[in-house]
């Protein structure tokens, strides 16, 4: 604080502006410091000048003004999106097909895309870089998320717009049978497979491979298997599974049945100590994430969601005493009645084991339950 001639001089802030109390004779005057001084910059500016004056002299604190928030210019906006969305942003305001909603959404639509392309590890420079690879690992990263069949023919339609527009039409297959979406329960293809023990060796982390165990013992998501901790979720005949951890937020249980299951937790108990999970204590999911997918990559599991499937068909095995039709058994005609109670009684179980609500969403795993 300094003082003028026995006047305590104070310096108060309005706005991004210097607003001093001034000596003049036996009274108090303001002076504004700004680009020109002595006016001011909005109308209303006296009085609320005289309002910090008087609680100045009152020996009121003042409040500091209200600053606008900062916002991200375009430019700045431009410098954190990647050139691959840039790209698409700049493709779609190039051809405005369709209506206006139908645009929006279009853009919306493919800056998601090039988010997930990235979060897959596929680092595209420019939108002309698309290529099959890119496009099957789109379809097959929406199949292991269990998005609905609309929402994937839905992506696959930004994707034969983008491709279209680059001339590279050819990049997507014309039909959406080819990546086996929009197909009846018993055109499905079997996309099951266990899990090999030559490519589990070529896992380098020892957290992914136990990951992958017990996505092959328990039919979990990535997800879960990632996020699974031991102390919480193993019991002596069941496992838990918490809300947090599964999607949509359903808790649910998963009974020991088989020695592969009890291998599976002796192994993730030994590795992981306290109430740690398979992700590293330095790692975050994302980072661990994008671990997994690399080194599943490199070893040749391109799709985990197999697993998911190959476990449902065990278990449908285990229940009913034979195999499901999507692996060759029997269709729903061929049953007797005694073997059809099994089947819909199967198919329940399985559906509450893998996380689903609805009895339907087994004839992806297993074939169709109804003529």
């Amino acid at each position: 604080m300094q003082t003028v001639a026995g006047h305590p001089r104070r310096l108060f802030w309005y706005g991004s502006n210097a607003v001093m109390p001034a000596h003049s004779g036996n009274s108090l005057a303001l002076t504004h410091r700004s680009a020109k001084e002595g006016s001011y910059r909005r109308k209303g500016t006296h009085s609320r000048l005289r309002s910090l004056t008087a609680g100045a002299a009152c020996g009121l604190p003042c409040a500091p003004a209200r600053q606008r928030p900062s916002t991200l210019t375009q430019s700045r906006r431009k410098r954190l999106m990647d050139n691959l969305t840039m790209d698409l942003i700049k493709l779609t305001r190039r051809n405005r097909d369709g209506a206006y909603g139908t645009q929006k959404n279009r853009q919306r639509g493919l800056t998601a895309i090039a988010a997930e392309l990235r979060d897959l590890g596929y680092k595209l420079p420019a939108a002309h870089s698309l290529k099959t690879k890119h496009v099957g690992a789109l379809v097959e990263h929406w199949q292991c998320r269990e998005l609905d069949a609309a929402t994937i023919r839905n992506r696959l339609t930004w994707l034969r717009w983008w491709a279209e527009k680059i001339d590279k039409a050819n990049v997507v297959e014309r039909d959406n049978r080819a990546y086996g979406v929009g197909l009846k329960a018993e055109q499905q293809p079997n996309r099951a497979f266990s899990l090999p023990t030559a490519k589990l060796a070529q896992i380098d982390c020892p957290y992914v491979r136990a990951s992958l165990r017990l996505q092959a013992a328990f039919g979990l998501r990535r997800e879960e298997a990632l996020k699974f901790q031991p102390r919480y979720a193993v019991r002596p005949d069941r496992i838990i599974l918490k809300g947090s951890w599964a999607k949509g937020g359903r808790a649910r249980q998963i009974p020991l049945t088989t020695p592969q299951q009890r291998a599976a937790l002796l192994e993730v108990g030994r590795l992981v100590l306290g109430e740690g999970s398979l992700i590293p204590h330095r790692l975050s999911y994302v980072e661990q994430l994008r671990r997994y997918e690399h080194q599943t990559l490199n070893a040749g599991l391109r799709n985990t969601h197999g697993l998911r499937h190959h476990y449902a068909q065990q278990r449908y095995l285990a229940l009913t005493g034979q195999r499901c039709p999507l692996a060759g058994g029997k269709r729903w005609a061929e049953l007797s009645p005694r073997e059809r109670k099994l089947d819909i009684h199967a198919r329940r179980q399985i559906a509450l084991e893998l996380g689903h609500n609805r009895l339907a969403i087994t004839n992806v795993y297993l074939g169709s339950a109804c003529p």
